[in-house]
């Protein structure tokens, strides 16, 4: 049943004259509220890390060494289509492309997101260490900030940490 402006304002009125006042119920005009697509943002960042790009590769792509360096056991492979997990499935995606030693391209999934959170890692040999490039697109605006500080002290950063151990 549909309830015009109108009639909304008498019953409104009616119910304020009530000798009940602990009772009144008042009445007003539901409009739905259309969503709007979520926020997305894109993040990118480079470091260097010295050690050559096949042991920066085997960091992101390898789960015994992704264990050795996050602490967490990982289910991760090469194969584009393999479904990965890392941290207890804090951070769970799909490999979508690998070029050995240059660049691992990974789908990351946030809930039941339209558009593909993509994070592309490209790995440049610079003498004597390797330049890493990342960029991860469509990253919910509510995740931004906690996905930035994972990518540069969790991952990234825990990457550079152990590879650089002297």
């Amino acid at each position: 049943m549909r309830i015009k402006t109108q009639d909304m304002r008498i019953l409104n009125h009616w119910l304020r004259q009530s000798p009940w006042p602990e009772q009144i119920i008042i009445f007003a005009p539901i409009h739905k509220k259309t969503e709007s697509p979520m926020a997305l943002k894109d993040f990118k960042t480079r470091i260097k890390i010295k050690a050559e790009p096949q042991d920066v590769y085997a960091a992101l792509t390898n789960p015994f060494t992704i264990e050795l360096w996050s602490g967490y056991p990982a289910q991760m492979s090469e194969e584009p289509g393999f479904e990965f997990s890392m941290w207890e499935g804090d951070i769970e995606g799909k490999i979508l492309e690998t070029i050995p030693n240059q660049k691992v391209v990974q789908q990351w999934y946030f809930g039941d997101q339209e558009e593909a959170s993509v994070a592309t890692i490209k790995l440049f040999a610079d003498g004597p260490q390797t330049q890493v490039e990342l960029v991860h697109t469509n990253i919910p605006a509510d995740d931004f900030d906690d996905i930035t500080q994972g990518w540069k002290e969790f991952y990234l950063g825990a990457i550079k940490e152990f590879l650089e151990i002297e």
